[in-house]
């Protein structure tokens, strides 16, 4: 079989053409099954054209233009907020981004706190930098 009819080629062509930047298992479900799709993610993460984020989680990757290394092409807290809506857990602004947009700090957010709605037991991230959840009502 040539590789233009692999498992692999047909989700990187798939990736290509999303606008989005993160990616579940289950955007592939109709390729193939449960664990093939995802034995071919993690061959294309291992390939570097992708960077697992969490379990099932992906996102797009690209090197580094100062030390060559991998890195996502968006930053963490945006990734994460995405990967949030795509797993349906809804978000809203933290406490922290709360307080620093009313004005009543100047202590800027770095943005990996992420205020939740309900119970989240995943872990999000990335070279060994994670995001942390707080529960909103």
């Amino acid at each position: 079989m040539s590789r233009y009819g692999s498992l692999e080629y047909k989700i990187m062509a798939r990736i290509v053409r999303k606008k989005c930047t993160v990616f579940v298992r289950e955007d592939f479900k109709d390729l193939s099954d449960y664990d093939q799709v995802g034995r071919a993610l993690r061959n294309i993460a291992k390939d570097g054209r992708l960077i697992r984020l969490g379990y099932g989680v992906y996102a797009k990757a690209e090197k580094s233009s100062i030390n060559g290394e991998l890195v996502p092409v968006a930053p963490l807290p945006i990734l994460a907020k995405e990967a949030m809506a795509r797993l349906g857990i809804k978000t809203a602004p933290s406490r922290l981004e709360m307080d620093y947009n009313a004005g009543k700090t100047t202590q800027v957010p770095t943005g990996r706190l992420i205020a939740v709605r309900g119970r989240v037991n995943r872990k999000l991230g990335y070279g060994g930098v994670y995001v942390s959840y707080e529960q909103t009502a």
